[in-house]
C-alpha cells in the first residue's frame, strides 16, 4: 500500500473550494445583476492557503466595467450571506477583479 501524499491534498481542496465560489458567483450575478452590462466570472483563484478569493470577472461592453466592480463591492456581504445557504465550505475573503485577459486578446486579434 502506498502512503498517500498529505502535502497534495490542501491544494485540491483550496482549488475544489475556489471553483465551488466560482460556480455560486455566477449564479449570484446572473441572478442581481442588472441589464445594462454582462458580467461574467472567467477564474477564481486561491491565495494565502484559502484564506482569499479572488474572483476575475469579465464585463460587457467594457465601459461598464467600473460599475460593474462597485456593484460587485457592494454585493459582497449579500454574496456571502448567498454562499452561506448554498455551499458547505469554510467562507474565505472575497475579492473581485477584472480580468484583463480578454482586452488583451481582442487587441492580438
Amino acid at each position: 500500500m502506498m502512503p498517500r501524499d498529505r502535502t497534495r491534498t490542501p491544494r485540491i481542496q483550496t482549488n475544489r473550494a475556489a471553483e465551488i465560489i466560482a460556480h455560486e458567483a455566477a449564479q449570484f450575478i446572473s441572478r442581481e445583476a442588472g441589464t445594462e452590462s454582462l458580467i461574467t466570472v472567467i477564474r477564481a483563484e486561491s491565495v494565502a492557503h484559502g484564506e482569499r478569493i479572488n474572483l476575475f470577472v469579465s464585463v460587457y461592453p467594457i465601459e461598464k466595467a467600473r460599475a460593474a466592480l462597485a456593484f460587485l463591492e457592494r454585493q459582497r456581504e449579500a454574496f456571502s450571506d448567498y454562499l452561506k445557504q448554498h455551499a458547505r465550505l469554510r467562507l474565505p475573503r472575497i475579492e473581485f477583479m477584472l480580468d484583463n485577459g480578454e482586452p488583451q486578446q481582442q487587441q492580438l486579434d
